[in-house]
């Protein structure tokens, strides 16, 4: 909730359901996720996100507001994780697919890390979430003591390619859009969001990527509402 540019941003509404619901609404989507929790903090303000988290059904676990590495690595801990999802709440355009995708590659070839953000294809902000074996999650625990590294759970894997087996997702070439800004960091990226929202969202159903592609490339103009932020 504490988010300085966007406050409360995750309980924000599109189409009459807060991102976080969205969020959620989605993951249900991904055939292969056993387990969705909510990993928020300890601090008073965000006791209104443990409330929306019961209302809709699911685990609610409070760590660290800065050490956010210590949240994951506990919350991963109490539900016995092998494998970490870690997809961003300011990142309402959730891929069940890729996030499938995500989880297949770590399991088949039992990498450290998978996501499609290595080298960005996607737009920004359009995540498939980070795939990183606890084993893995752990280790930074242990070692990692720069305060960023802490903050920004993959931070340091995201840096340091080459002392992990990272397995990157591409998009097709033809659907490749690096360049677009799909996070929710500002009130225009926000008046973006819903947007794009009041066109493609249908209740029980997830966004497509090929829809969102084929919606922005028709209409640009609407690239240009959080121009100003790239």
């Amino acid at each position: 909730m504490a988010s300085g540019r966007l406050p409360r941003k995750v309980l924000l509404k599109l189409n009459n359901k807060s991102i976080l619901e969205h969020i959620v609404d989605f993951f249900k989507f991904s055939k292969l996720t056993d387990n969705i929790v909510i990993a928020t903090t300890t601090l008073p303000e965000d006791n209104v996100i443990e409330k929306e988290t019961k209302r809709l059904g699911i685990e609610c676990f409070r760590g660290s507001s800065s050490d956010v590495l210590d949240r994951f690595y506990m919350c991963g801990t109490l539900f016995k994780s092998d494998i970490v999802v870690r997809s961003t709440a300011d990142d309402p355009l959730v891929d069940p697919l890729l996030v499938d995708e995500v989880i297949h590659i770590c399991k088949s070839t039992g990498c450290d890390y998978a996501s499609n953000m290595l080298h960005r294809t996607f737009p920004y902000g359009y995540s498939s979430g980070e795939g990183i074996k606890f084993k893995i999650l752990k280790q930074l625990y242990e070692n990692l003591s720069d305060p960023l590294d802490r903050e920004h759970v993959t931070r340091y894997i995201i840096q340091n390619p080459n002392l992990y087996d990272v397995r990157n997702i591409l998009a097709p070439a033809e659907l490749a859009r690096p360049h677009w800004r799909l996070t929710v960091d500002y009130k225009e990226d926000f008046d973006l969001m819903k947007e794009i929202f009041s066109r493609l969202y249908k209740p029980n159903s997830f966004i497509k990527y090929e829809s969102l592609v084929e919606l922005l490339d028709k209409n640009p103009h609407l690239l240009q509402i959080n121009q100003m932020h790239h």
